[in-house]
């Protein structure tokens, strides 16, 4: 028996894992990843009006925690995610996720939220819409370097906004190669299992490179790059963590998030803090210009930013009106005289006692 029944504005609105999963099947990944990059490109297109900062990240030997917050001025988001890439020796995800949104005015959350799926698809959904403007025209080859979890996301993401009909897949886990072709069977891919970077690397007009080992890699040689190529680097993501050779970056035009964390945590951090960048946001409203020759290299040195977060959080509230893909949580203390939350206790103690 119930001794409370929640208040009218006690309740929260949760997509819980199960139901992320039954929403992104219903709707279709490559819709959700298509819907969801509208989100994020109208957000990058208002860049102006958001309040931004690096995410806050407690660092160990191991892995990282952040939170990643911003607002828009009406709502505000936040992201708690962590990067540990040991964990899958436990059985565990390497990044795990939840998300929170709510509406300013009265600093109410109005959804609670898994992200680590959700994650997935706005990583995915970002490099494929950023891709849609910095790529060789008439793309339709990338290596996908690392085929771990975000692997099969990527592949999916670039065929849906971009375009592309063959994957070339390389990891030094002969099993996680396996695991991704297995999964983008019968996706409409041509989909290509190499022995090593270099043999992903043939006839590839698009890479991408997502590993996850936290420490200064180099996945891309330089001798590996040749000119015209896009560069979708996702895996450098923290302090002490990159993919790339450092003259790959110098060969390069770079294109980013947000300045002040990718040169943190991206590739960049192996250059000078004054080496040109140019923000992605830019390119998308036309201020700064992205491709402007067939033998540019152009790199997007992607780290996740919050207002990517905020993009999916909003998508997915919209998607709620739809889907009604959630529980209602009592969450929020709702008393009847809001001055008297300790009278709330008392009563709920006297009804218990009466039992």
């Amino acid at each position: 028996m119930s001794l409370s029944k929640p208040g009218p504005m006690s309740l929260v609105p949760f997509v819980s894992v199960e139901n992320m999963m039954r929403i992104v099947v219903e709707r279709g990944v490559e819709r959700t990843l298509v819907e969801l990059a509208d989100y994020i490109e109208e957000d990058f297109r208002r860049w102006p009006q958001f309040d931004k900062t690096p995410r806050i990240a407690a660092h160990s030997p191991d892995g990282v925690i952040e939170l990643m917050p911003t607002s828009d001025g009406r709502s505000y988001g936040f992201k708690y995610v962590n990067g540990h890439p040991k964990n899958v020796r436990s059985g565990r995800q390497t990044v795990t996720a939840f998300g929170v949104l709510s509406d300013v005015d009265t600093g109410y959350p109005v959804l609670l939220t898994e992200m680590t799926i959700l994650t997935a698809l706005r990583t995915a959904a970002t490099s494929a819409l950023v891709a849609k403007y910095l790529a060789p025209k008439g793309a339709k080859v990338m290596a996908m370097i690392g085929n771990g979890a975000q692997s099969e996301f990527q592949c999916l993401a670039f065929k849906a906004i971009c375009g592309i009909d063959t994957v070339r897949l390389f990891d030094i886990d002969v099993k996680a190669t396996e695991k991704a072709v297995r999964n983008l069977q019968g996706k409409g891919l041509n989909v290509v299992a190499c022995k090593s970077g270099e043999e992903a690397m043939e006839g590839a007009q698009i890479i991408t490179t997502c590993t996850a080992d936290k420490q200064f890699a180099t996945i891309l040689s330089d001798n590996m790059v040749g000119p015209g190529v896009h560069i979708n680097a996702i895996g450098g993501d923290c302090p002490g963590k990159t993919e790339l050779h450092r003259d790959i970056l110098l060969r390069s035009d770079i294109f980013v998030e947000y300045p002040e964390q990718t040169r943190i945590e991206g590739e960049i951090q192996q250059l000078p803090e004054d080496h040109p960048v140019t923000e992605i946001w830019q390119v998308m409203t036309g201020v700064a210009a992205g491709r402007t020759s067939d033998k540019q290299i152009t790199l997007f040195d992607s780290v996740g930013f919050a207002t990517e977060d905020f993009s999916a959080l909003r998508y997915l509230n919209a998607v709620l009106k739809e889907h009604q893909g959630q529980q209602m949580l009592d969450m929020l203390a709702d008393p009847d005289d809001p001055r008297d939350l300790f009278g709330m206790i008392e009563r709920y103690g006297k009804a218990a006692e009466a039992l």
